[in-house]
């Protein structure tokens, strides 16, 4: 698959069905999947996995996501500038 049709594939994940979340995930898709490392694409490929309802309560800062390197990027996505 190129890297383009990848790339449509993620921004399809990241509707969700609350507008808010798609925009804090598409933000990311478009300013910061092309020079992320393998690494933290994997840990963005992980919190597209995770349930609607979690991801709000991460990204309003009611919860904290379990694992580390979760909590990190979805820190950093917050910190991405709108």
């Amino acid at each position: 698959m190129s890297d383009d049709a990848y790339v449509r594939k993620l921004r399809w994940r990241c509707r969700r069905g609350m507008r808010e979340l798609d925009r804090l995930l598409e933000r990311y898709l478009d300013r910061r999947w092309t020079q992320a490392s393998d690494a933290e694409r994997g840990v963005f490929l992980r919190l597209l996995d995770c349930e609607d309802d979690r991801l709000w309560r991460w990204f309003l800062g009611h919860e904290t996501p379990p694992d580390a390197a979760l909590d990190e990027l979805v820190q950093h996505i917050r910190d991405l500038p709108a």
